[in-house]
C-alpha cells in the first residue's frame, strides 16, 4: 500500500513515524508547503519526499492509494474535497472546517464521491475511553445520571494560533463532546455554556476565551458538564467521570494524572505529569491510524466518519451561540442535522 500525508507539522511528524512502521505501508510518500521539511522527515523516516502536493493526486502509479491530511486547518477541506474527486481514501485530523457550510460542503463532496472519510478523534481509540463504553452499553453502571468531561492544556498555545484555531469550543472542548456522543451512545439535545477571557490578554484580542464551562443535556435526560482551559501549570489533563445509579468510573486517572490530593492521606503531585497530548494519547494516535490501513484494506469498518465530526461541531456551535447570547441552546437551532 502507498499512503501519502500532507503536513509535516508536529501531528504530521507523529503520524508520517506511525505509518512508516506499519508493515501493510509498503510506501509512504510526504508533501508540504515547505518542501525543505517534507525532504527533512522523509530522509528521517526512509520515506519519499513528494516535489509538491499536487504530486500526491497524480493517477496511476504515480499516485497514492490512500490520503492522511496533516495539514494547516484551513486546507483541510479543500484537501478532503480533492482526495474524494480523485477516489482516496482519506483520513483527516479534526476538525473537516471551522464553520458548518465549510463541513457540509467538504462532506457533500465524499458523499458525491462515494469515497472514505475517517476522522481523528483518538479518544475513540484510547484503552480508558473504550473501557468506558463496554461499561455503559454493558449496564455496569446502571442508568447514567452524571457525565463529568475535562480538557486541560497546561499552557497557551501561541498567539498567532488563537484567531485561526476557531475558539475554544471548537478547537479542544470538540474532542469533549465526540467522545461524550461515543461512550454514551446518546445524542446532545440542548446546551449552556460560559467562558472566562480572564487570563492572557491574547485572548480577548482574538475574540476567544481561555477557560470554558459547559452544562449538556442527553436526549434520556442524563446530565453532562465539559470544561476545558487552557491555563493548566499542573500538566496536561483529560478525564471523564460517568456516575450511574450502581456504580462509578474514571478515565484518566493514574499515576501521571497532574492531581495532588488536598487530604492528609492522600496521593500527591505525580512524579511525572502528562505534559502534552502527543503523550498523553500516543497509542491512541498508534491506533486510529492502523485502523485507517485496515479500511482502506476493505478489512474494517470505518470507525469514525465525518457525519461524527458535523455531529461534534454542531454542538461546538451551540456552545459559541449560547455563551454570546448566555441562554440555552437547543441542537435543534443548528444547521446541519
Amino acid at each position: 500500500m502507498r499512503i501519502g500525508l500532507i503536513g509535516t507539522g508536529r501531528i504530521g511528524t507523529f503520524h508520517a513515524a506511525a505509518l512508516a512502521r506499519r508493515p501493510e505501508v509498503d510506501s509512504l510518500v510526504v508533501a508540504d508547503v515547505d518542501s525543505a521539511r517534507a525532504a527533512d522527515l522523509a530522509a528521517r523516516l526512509g520515506a519519499t519526499a513528494a516535489p509538491s502536493v499536487d504530486a500526491l493526486f497524480a493517477p496511476g502509479a504515480a499516485g497514492v492509494d490512500a490520503l492522511v491530511i496533516t495539514a494547516a486547518t484551513s486546507a483541510h477541506a479543500p484537501l478532503i474535497a480533492r482526495g474524494a474527486r480523485a477516489g482516496l481514501p482519506v483520513f483527516c485530523e479534526k476538525p473537516i472546517a471551522l464553520d458548518l457550510p465549510g463541513t457540509l460542503a467538504a462532506l457533500a463532496e465524499v458523499e458525491s464521491a462515494g469515497t472514505i472519510l475517517q476522522l481523528g478523534f483518538q479518544r475513540r481509540f484510547d484503552a480508558g475511553y473504550a473501557a468506558a463504553r463496554a461499561a455503559v452499553r454493558s449496564g455496569r453502571l446502571g442508568r447514567l445520571h452524571t457525565v463529568r468531561a475535562m480538557t486541560s492544556d497546561p499552557a497557551p498555545p501561541p498567539a498567532a494560533y488563537l484567531p485561526l484555531s476557531g475558539g475554544l469550543y471548537r478547537d479542544c472542548l470538540v474532542h469533549d463532546f465526540d467522545i461524550l456522543r461515543w461512550v454514551t451512545g446518546r445524542e446532545v439535545t440542548e446546551v449552556y455554556a460560559t467562558g472566562s477571557d480572564a487570563g492572557p490578554a491574547m485572548f480577548r484580542e482574538a475574540g476567544d476565551v481561555d477557560t470554558a464551562a459547559v452544562v449538556l443535556t442527553l436526549d434520556d435526560g442524563t446530565l453532562a458538564t465539559a470544561t476545558a482551559t487552557r491555563c493548566n501549570g499542573a500538566g496536561y489533563d483529560v478525564r471523564m467521570e460517568l456516575a450511574g445509579e450502581a456504580d462509578q468510573i474514571a478515565v484518566g486517572v493514574h499515576a501521571r494524572t497532574p492531581l495532588t490530593s488536598a487530604e492528609p492521606d492522600g496521593p500527591g503531585a505525580p512524579d511525572k505529569p502528562w505534559p502534552g497530548f502527543l503523550e498523553r494519547f500516543a497509542p491512541a494516535y498508534e491506533a486510529e491510524l492502523a485502523a485507517f490501513v485496515d479500511v482502506v484494506r476493505g478489512e474494517l469498518a470505518n470507525p469514525c466518519d465525518g457525519r461524527e465530526a458535523l455531529h461534534a461541531l454542531r454542538i461546538a456551535e451551540a456552545c459559541e451561540l449560547s455563551r454570546a447570547e448566555r441562554r440555552v441552546v437547543r441542537l435543534a437551532e443548528i444547521a446541519g442535522a
